[in-house]
């Protein structure tokens, strides 16, 4: 984990709604991800940025200092290739660091290409699978003793549509969200009496992104909405709005989760 300075542009005023909170974000290079993480550190939050180069996250590293926000960490992590020993590493290089984990966010997502079942090759299903599926429960399980040592802890995976009903050609991203979905219902009965961790899914919608343009080059990018539009959904499940959801599916209604 690592923490260093720079520049660009500054986020409006809030209302501290993650004042004091360590959360950690994945994905956060880009797209949902930098969104989530720019909104949780403008809500207060010390924010754990992952993806899997360390440079290339000092730019969301700068702006969110550069803002006036509480400085943020630097969290290098490839979910492709990183081992259960890695995971544990890096949870207890947050342990080290911070003493606990108030909220984990799970943004990152890969769906390099469109296929039928038929034409999957084996070895790419087994990687979107483990960047989709795996490594986000591998980073929980090895996060849990830090999210049950906060007062208030909330996991958030990100959801996907295809993962609620089932849609031609999306293969391996497609299963390895239903997976999620169960992931998210099998941890929240598990710490529902047993822990003050809540667990959840959103689906944020169709949102203007890169893996949407590789997805689909002909769509204009520009019919769908910015990330940050729905990145105060995901701040409302991290804070105090969010305390009386625990294993919910949930989906952005109206700027809100419904």
């Amino acid at each position: 984990m690592s923490t260093d300075p720079s520049s660009t542009t500054p986020s409006p005023t809030t209302d501290g709604q993650l004042q004091d909170r360590v959360i950690l974000v994945t994905g956060a290079l880009e797209g949902l991800g930098r969104a989530v993480a720019l909104a949780c550190a403008a809500e207060g939050a010390t924010v754990i940025l992952s993806s899997f180069d360390q440079a290339d996250l000092e730019p969301v590293y700068d702006q969110i200092l550069e803002a006036g926000h509480p400085e943020p960490a630097i969290l290098p992590l490839n979910l492709e290739t990183a081992s259960e020993r890695d995971f544990i590493a890096a949870a207890n290089v947050i342990g080290d660091t911070f003493g606990r984990l108030d909220g984990l966010v799970h943004c990152a997502a890969s769906a390099p290409f469109l296929s039928r079942i038929d034409d999957y090759d084996a070895s790419e299903w087994e990687r979107v699978i483990r960047v989709n599926l795996n490594a986000p429960f591998l980073l929980t399980q090895a996060c849990l003793p830090l999210l049950r040592l906060a007062e208030d802890a909330a996991i958030v995976f990100t959801a996907d549509r295809v993962g609620r009903q089932g849609l031609a050609y999306w293969g391996a991203y497609a299963a390895a969200k239903f997976g999620i979905e169960g992931l998210m219902q099998v941890l929240a009965e598990e710490t529902r009496e047993s822990s003050h961790i809540r667990v959840n899914s959103l689906d944020p919608g169709l949102l203007r992104t890169a893996m949407r343009a590789n997805l689909y080059p002909g769509e204009d990018p520009n019919s769908h909405p910015d990330p940050a539009t729905v990145a105060g959904v995901y701040v409302q499940l991290l804070g105090p709005e969010g305390r009386r959801l625990t294993g919910r599916a949930l989906r952005v209604e109206n700027g809100r989760a419904g």
